[in-house]
C-alpha cells in the first residue's frame, strides 16, 4: 500500500512537471499578408503564457559587463530548458558583451532599459559561423545572434546601442583588410569548408553584425529602437517567417543598412522608422558561388508603412544576389523632408552574381528630394570588388517584372535610369502614376537594354 501510494505520488508530480513545462511553451501564430503576388503565411511566437525572469535574479549589474553578460546567458538558458521564456531586462543601462539565443526564448526591454554592448571584439569571441556581405566564414559574433533556433523575439520599449569607438577604426580598412576580403573571396570560391575559412585575426578586421539571425526560424522583433551598429543592423540569414515591426532604427555608420534579409523568406516587416548611413532595407541572397550552391532565393517580402528619415536607398535589390530575389512587395511608405537619399529603389547587379530577379512591386511611395532617380537598374555594380578580384565565372542576372504605381518625389535628376546587358536585356518594367515635382536632367527616362518598358499615367 505504501509503495502504490508512493507511485500514485510520483506519477502525480510528474504529470504535474509536465503540464507546467508544456504551459511555459509558447505558441505559435499565423499571420496572413496578402501582396500582388498572392498570399504569405508567416508563422510568429507568441510568448504571453511564458515565465518571466529578470536578469537581476541571475545576477546582473548596472555597469558590470561581466556580471550583466552571464546573468543574460543564464536567464536564456533558464527560459530554454523551461521550453519557452521572457527575459526581462528591467530599466536603466546595462553594459553587456554578446548575447546568444536559444530556442524560445523572448529578450524584453522594459520602457526605460537600455542593453549597452561593448565595442571590444574580444567580447565577441570565440568566432562563429557568420558571413560578410554575402560570403560564409567564421567571424566575431554579432552583438545578438542566434543559430538554428526556433520561436524567438526580441520585443519592449527599450532600447539597444552600440558603443562605437573601437568599430569606428575598422570602417576605415586598416591594413590588411582588402587581402583578408580576397582571400575569403577564393576560399568560397574554391568550396572550402566554412570551418576553415576563419576571418579573426590581425588583418581582416570584418565588424560583426548588429543583430544576426541565422538558419532560424518563427521569429519576432518589435517595438524596440536600435541605436548605432558596426555593420548591418538587422540581418536575416538563411531564416523564415519573420515579422519586424515598429522598430525605431538610428545608425550612421559604414554599411550600416537597416534591415537586410539575406535567402531568407516569408517575411514582413512593418511601421519602421529608418534613419540609416546606408540602404533603408537591403535584400540579397549570397554572394557568387555562396548563392549558387545554396539555390535559396529571398522570397515573400512584404514591407509596409514605413518611414525613412535618411538612407541611400528606400529599396536595394543586390547587389548580393547570386540565389535570387523574388516577390518582393514594399507599399505605403515615406521619406521625410531633408532625407540624404540617392534612389527611391534601386537593383544593383554585375557579372559575377548570376542569379535572378523577378516580381518586385513598389506601390504608393512618397519621396522628397532625391539625388538621383524614383527608379535605378544597374548591372555593372562592383563596388571594392572589381579590382580586388577577376571575374572567375561570368554569370549574368535575368531582371523581369519591375512595377511601381503610386510613386513620387520632389526633385529628382530622372524618373528611371535603366542599363542592362545586350546579352541579357531586362525586360517588363511597369511605371503607373510615376511622377516628380521637379526633374533636373534633360531625359525623364534613360534607359539601355531593356525590353517592354511601359509608362502610363
Amino acid at each position: 500500500m505504501k509503495n502504490l501510494i508512493l507511485s500514485t505520488t510520483l506519477i502525480l508530480s510528474l504529470c504535474l512537471f509536465s503540464f507546467q513545462i508544456a504551459s511555459t511553451q509558447p505558441t505559435t501564430k499565423e499571420i496572413k499578408v496578402e501582396a500582388p503576388f498572392g498570399t504569405t503565411k508567416i508563422n510568429v511566437p507568441d510568448f504571453s503564457k511564458c515565465k518571466k525572469l529578470i536578469i537581476t535574479d541571475f545576477g546582473a549589474v548596472k555597469g558590470d559587463k561581466d556580471k550583466t553578460t552571464q546573468a543574460i546567458a543564464k536567464a536564456i538558458d533558464e527560459a530554454n530548458k523551461l521550453g519557452g521564456g521572457i527575459v526581462i531586462i528591467p530599466e536603466g543601462e546595462w553594459l553587456t558583451g554578446k548575447i546568444h539565443f536559444k530556442n524560445n526564448v523572448n529578450l524584453h526591454l522594459n520602457k526605460g532599459a537600455l542593453l549597452l554592448f561593448s565595442d571590444d571584439p574580444n567580447d565577441y569571441l570565440p568566432a562563429v559561423h557568420s558571413t560578410w556581405e554575402g560570403l560564409e566564414c567564421y567571424n566575431y559574433s554579432p552583438l545578438i545572434y542566434a543559430y538554428e533556433c526556433k520561436n524567438i523575439a526580441i520585443t519592449g520599449e527599450g532600447g539597444i546601442k552600440a558603443k562605437m569607438d573601437f568599430w569606428k577604426k575598422w570602417a576605415g580598412r586598416p591594413s590588411g583588410h582588402m587581402n583578408s576580403l580576397k582571400r575569403l573571396y577564393n576560399l568560397s570560391g574554391q568550396n572550402v569548408p566554412v570551418e576553415q575559412r576563419i576571418m579573426v585575426n590581425d588583418t581582416a578586421n570584418l565588424r560583426p553584425q548588429f543583430i544576426q539571425f541565422n538558419r532560424s526560424k518563427n521569429i519576432l522583433i518589435e517595438g524596440i529602437s536600435i541605436t548605432n551598429s558596426p555593420f548591418w543592423t538587422v540581418h536575416m540569414y538563411l531564416s523564415k517567417d519573420i515579422v519586424v515591426r515598429g522598430l525605431n532604427i538610428f545608425a550612421h555608420g559604414h554599411n550600416n543598412d537597416g534591415f537586410d534579409p539575406e535567402m531568407s523568406q516569408n517575411i514582413l516587416v512593418e511601421n519602421v522608422t529608418f534613419d540609416q548611413g546606408d540602404d533603408a532595407i537591403a535584400v540579397k541572397s549570397g554572394r557568387n558561388p555562396e548563392g549558387w550552391r545554396s539555390k535559396t532565393p529571398t522570397k515573400n517580402l512584404i514591407i509596409r508603412n514605413c518611414t525613412i528619415k535618411n538612407g541611400h536607398q528606400l529599396l536595394a535589390v543586390g547587389s548580393e544576389l547570386s540565389g535570387g530575389i523574388e516577390n518582393v512587395f514594399i507599399d505605403n511608405c515615406k521619406v521625410l523632408d531633408g532625407a540624404k537619399m540617392f534612389n527611391l529603389v534601386f537593383i544593383k547587379t554585375n557579372e559575377r552574381m548570376g542569379g535572378y530577379v523577378k516580381n518586385i512591386y513598389v506601390h504608393n511611395i512618397k519621396g522628397s528630394k532625391v539625388d538621383f532617380g524614383i527608379l535605378g537598374i544597374e548591372t555593372d555594380i562592383l563596388y571594392q570588388w572589381k579590382n580586388l578580384v577577376p571575374t572567375v565565372e561570368r554569370r549574368l542576372t535575368p531582371i523581369t517584372n519591375v512595377f511601381l504605381k503610386n510613386v513620387s518625389a520632389k526633385n529628382v535628376q530622372f524618373i528611371s535610369r535603366i542599363n542592362g546587358e545586350k546579352e541579357l536585356p531586362i525586360k517588363n518594367v511597369y511605371l503607373k502614376n510615376v511622377t516628380a515635382d521637379t526633374i533636373q536632367g534633360k531625359e525623364k527616362y534613360i534607359n539601355q537594354n531593356v525590353e517592354n518598358f511601359n509608362v502610363r499615367k
